[in-house]
Formats: C-alpha cells, sequence, structure tokens
C-alpha cells in the first residue's frame, strides 16, 4: 500500500502544536485532545468492527491524518469524512488521499467536531476522551436509526455499548443507534 508508507513518513513529519486559522495566521481554538493516530491496524479493525461496506459514509470525529475515512475508502469502498480542528493535518490527510488514490471518495473538513453536521454518517468513528464522548452523546444518540458508532478506547458515559473488541491493548467499542 503506497499510503501507508507515506502515512508513516508523515506521521514522523508532523510536529504537534496549536492549530492555526490560516486566513489570520494566528492559533485557533485549543483542541480538547491531543493528537494521536490510530494504528493502521486498529484503525481498520474499528471499520470490521462496524461492518463497513460501499454502501456507508464513514465520518471520523477528530480525523488527524485522514486515515480512517481513506482505510475506509480504499478498503471497503465507502465514503470517508474527516473533520479536524488542525489544518496541517487537514493538508495532510488530503495529501495521503491522493496517494492513495482515493480522493474521490473521501473529504477532509478543518471544523470543529462540536459544530458538525453529523447527518449524513452511517457510521461514526472516534478515538476521544470519555469527557469529549460524554459532551457528544446527545448528538450522537441523536443520529438516524442504525447508525453504528465505534470508539478506539472509549467510552459514553451511561450508554453501554452493543459489543466490544479487544485488539492488542486496545479496547473498540461499538453503539448501534436505536
Amino acid at each position: 500500500m503506497p499510503w501507508l508508507a507515506c502515512a508513516v513518513l508523515a506521521s514522523l513529519l508532523i510536529t504537534e502544536g496549536t492549530p492555526f486559522d490560516s486566513a489570520q495566521g494566528k492559533p485557533a481554538r485549543t483542541p480538547d485532545i491531543h493528537y494521536t493516530p490510530t494504528r493502521h491496524h486498529i484503525a481498520d479493525a474499528m471499520l470490521r468492527l462496524a461492518n463497513v461496506t460501499a454502501k456507508d459514509v464513514v465520518l471520523d470525529l477528530g480525523s488527524g491524518d485522514g486515515r480512517l475515512p481513506i482505510i475506509a475508502a480504499q478498503k471497503y469502498g465507502a465514503r470517508g469524512i474527516g473533520i479536524e480542528l488542525d489544518p496541517r493535518l487537514v493538508e495532510l490527510a488530503w495529501r495521503i488521499a491522493n496517494e492513495a488514490e482515493v480522493a474521490n471518495r473521501v473529504s477532509f473538513i478543518v471544523g470543529d467536531l462540536f459544530e458538525a453536521d453529523l447527518s449524513p454518517a452511517t457510521v461514526i468513528t472516534t478515538y476521544l476522551s470519555s469527557s469529549i464522548m460524554k459532551q457528544l452523546l446527545p448528538q450522537l444518540r441523536g443520529l438516524k436509526p442504525g447508525t453504528r458508532i465505534v470508539s478506539h478506547r472509549f467510552a459514553m458515559p451511561g450508554w453501554t455499548p452493543d459489543r466490544t473488541m479487544q485488539v492488542d491493548e486496545s479496547e473498540l467499542l461499538l453503539w448501534i443507534v436505536r
């Protein structure tokens, strides 16, 4: 997979920092959580847990370098959408998507996950803290029935997952909106 090598190299070159507003040249609001990429085999396991198919729209909240939407498009034929606060990571995600030849099946938005329209999603993926998941809970529970939500490691307080999966040291959690 040529995009995998590109993603690995790019992730080594990224320096974490405060995202910037490219129009203003000033820092944007501080992210609620620092960027930690999901390893590729865990990202793939998250998509398998959600039973992603070509009919799905996979929306990744805090998409970082875009690996979940890219894998969803490349391996499963789904449409992928990433929402990320840091414009540098969105730019990187577009470069990787082009290298992976799936730029026509993905989109990446510089935006705040708390303000995003989640309604197009049939699958939501996250690697966010429990406190952020708690804040998102009303929005996630309000999605259309059948929408699958997969979290890497972090539960949503008060909502029991429908299924869990252990991958290495990581627990993956799946909820299905009813």
